[in-house]
């Protein structure tokens, strides 16, 4: 399915105005008398095209605007594209680089620009550590015994530890710079070597409630940076329970701290609705629902146009009523002898209902499958099969059926599409899988034969246990 967050990548990434001064940046570059370069910056993990300007012949460009660009962490990407240096961008938006391509980090010089003459001194700390790293990988690769290992192992916890003393000492030392509050954000909760006794989870619950404390999500300055893409997919993806029930407060309680900042709220808001509209997992689209419903709906996506917000609340739409434990809406169809039956009123403790084409290349191979499932264990358990035609001819249809021995299931099709079932279960490709309970209540969907085998195995195994 062609995703519809796809189209929102390029809105997301454009920058809001502000009345200010606008920026300038001028760039000296040794060894180039022509060419483009651009200035590029970071939007989560990935990069979009903020400005560019030709190179002149003395080497010289310049970039300007008339609004402030948004603080983060900036590419200056140099003719060819090949070579690129990191720039901040805060509040001081004139300011001058003298750029030397034979040693990007040691040469680089920034004038009127103290948050990058800071940053480049963090970056030049960083080269020397990378070149002892090296050394270590080397001395580790060259390690005959298990104690030449051990002997290279301290060193480069040692290193690791340099690195983050640095960062300490730069927090104390320039509070409130935009590097500071990057290098705050990147720190994790340091769990209590003291715990209570008897809890083992109290490291987690900890380092769980004290994991956004050191992140600012009340300014802009972590936007663009690839930062807080991290920190959201580690918390979401490691720290809470992967359940719609615990996702959506969790959602909830992250956008309230971000409502002081519209770009912070606007970027949370987006990588949340994005990361379970085409999550891979069953029933993470009620999480999609439910952001859309209370901040889509309500009017909160500022920065959509009307026809972009109705495609997605048109999409959350769609499939708000086949969400895990809903009711399954009424269908009524055809069989193969054209006579008329009702989902409802076919009986069984479970129910596979399967939207299939005949002439779809992925259903050739999985309804086969489904057979097999169920003649060899489904069937023992109960369960009823029920294949919807969604395309191909009547001839193609029967064809299959008799083909592959389709025994044992109900097989409809719906001439006249009276139900609208296209809609009401969200088929927008083949196969579409449901597992319905007696009650004909949504328990599983989008599953594959092997993953519906071990959610049978283990309800039906369930079921059994109750009952002694």
């Amino acid at each position: 399915m062609r995703k519809i967050f796809i189209l929102l990548v390029a809105i997301l990434s454009g920058a809001v105005q502000l009345h200010a001064q606008g920026y300038q940046i001028t760039i000296q570059l040794k060894n180039y008398t022509s060419g483009k370069l651009y200035l590029a910056h970071y939007m989560g993990k990935a990069t979009y095209l903020a400005d560019s300007a030709d190179v002149s012949q003395s080497g010289q460009v310049i970039l300007k605007g008339k609004e402030k660009l948004l603080p983060g962490i900036y590419l200056v990407v140099l003719p060819g594209k090949q070579q690129y240096i990191e720039t901040l961008i805060d509040k001081h938006q004139t300011f001058s680089v003298s750029i030397d391509t034979t040693d990007l980090v040691r040469k680089t010089v920034y004038k009127n620009s103290p948050d990058n003459e800071l940053f480049l001194s963090y970056n030049r700390f960083l080269a020397e550590q990378e070149a002892l790293s090296r050394g270590i990988q080397q001395q580790l690769a060259a390690a005959k015994t298990a104690a030449d290992s051990a002997k290279a192992a301290p060193l480069q916890k040692e290193l690791g530890d340099k690195i983050q003393q640095f960062r300490s000492n730069f927090i104390k030392e320039h509070p409130g710079t935009i590097l500071a509050t990057m290098f705050l954000a990147m720190k994790e909760p340091e769990v209590p070597k003291e715990q209570p006794k008897g809890d083992s989870l109290f490291g987690y619950h900890y380092f769980k409630g004290h994991y956004w404390d050191n992140v600012d999500l009340q300014s802009d300055r972590l936007v663009r940076t690839p930062i807080l893409e991290g920190k959201l997919a580690k918390y979401f993806n490691q720290l809470v329970a992967p359940v719609p029930d615990s996702i959506i407060p969790e959602c909830d309680a992250l956008l309230a701290r971000t409502r002081k900042s519209k770009e912070t709220f606007k970027f949370v808001l987006w990588w949340l609705t994005y990361q379970y509209e085409t999550s891979p997992y069953m029933g993470m689209d009620a999480v999609f629902v439910h952001l859309v419903e209370k901040y889509y709906v309500a009017g909160d996506a500022f920065w959509l146009k009307e026809d972009q917000l109705n495609k997605i609340i048109d999409r959350a739409y769609a499939l708000a009523p086949n969400l895990i434990g809903k009711q399954a809406a009424q269908l009524d169809f055809k069989d193969t002898t054209a006579h008329l039956q009702s989902l409802y009123k076919t009986p069984g403790k479970y129910t596979v209902l399967v939207f299939w084409d005949p002439t779809c290349g992925h259903c050739k191979t999985e309804i086969p499958r489904l057979d097999s499932a169920y003649q060899a264990s489904w069937k023992n358990k109960g369960v009823s099969m029920i294949g919807i035609k969604t395309e191909g001819t009547q001839d193609e249809w029967l064809k299959f059926i008799r083909e592959h021995n389709l025994k044992g299931w109900v097989h409809g099709y719906e001439p006249q599409a009276a139900t609208n079932y296209r809609r009401l279960y969200d088929v927008y490709s083949t196969p579409m899988i449901y597992l319905l309970d007696e009650k004909k209540k949504i328990v599983a969907k989008k599953l594959g034969v092997e993953q519906l085998q071990a959610f049978l195995d283990r309800n039906t195994a369930k079921k059994d246990n109750a009952k002694l």
